[in-house]
């Protein structure tokens, strides 16, 4: 089974910051919520943010604002909360590659942030797969080495 109870359980083990791997999953996840505060302004949506997703042939852009946001809030509180970790960094940095994906077609080829470039998305996108990559073998060890199996056979 790929979801579980234990998936969704808020541990002390998760904050425990002599683990490396839990410092890194909590600053992915923080690191997403300047994502979601830039495609808002005041009481709405940021009309660059918007223009920026229209640009990039995301429409209707407010749709596509409002999806990236809920995404990234969705990944960052999981990723802090360490709930449901392997899926939430990946789609963390799913989101992040989209990301990128939008400042290519915006923009074109710009690597360094200072010219609006991805080097940071690219950077946290990988930094975010490293932590699913953890998780996945987390989880792949923690299995019952004949929970597999006994799914084959039955199928």
């Amino acid at each position: 089974m790929l979801l579980s109870r234990s998936d969704f359980r808020i541990s002390p083990s998760n904050f425990d910051l002599t683990n490396e791997w839990n410092v890194l999953r909590i600053i992915c996840g923080a690191f997403m919520f300047p994502h979601v505060a830039s495609k808002f302004a005041g009481a709405g949506l940021s009309a660059g943010i918007v223009g920026f997703f229209a640009k990039a042939g995301f429409n209707p852009p407010e749709t596509w604002v409002y999806l990236a946001a809920a995404a990234e809030t969705a990944a960052g509180i999981a990723l802090v909360l360490g709930i449901c970790t392997r899926f939430a960094a990946l789609g963390a940095a799913a989101v992040l590659g989209i990301a990128v994906y939008a400042l290519h077609v915006v923009k074109g080829f710009g690597w360094t942030w200072n010219t609006g470039g991805y080097e940071f998305p690219v950077f946290w996108a990988i930094v975010c797969l490293a932590v699913a990559v953890h998780a996945w073998k987390l989880y792949l060890a923690e299995r019952p080495a004949d929970a597999g199996a006994a799914t084959a056979v039955a199928a």
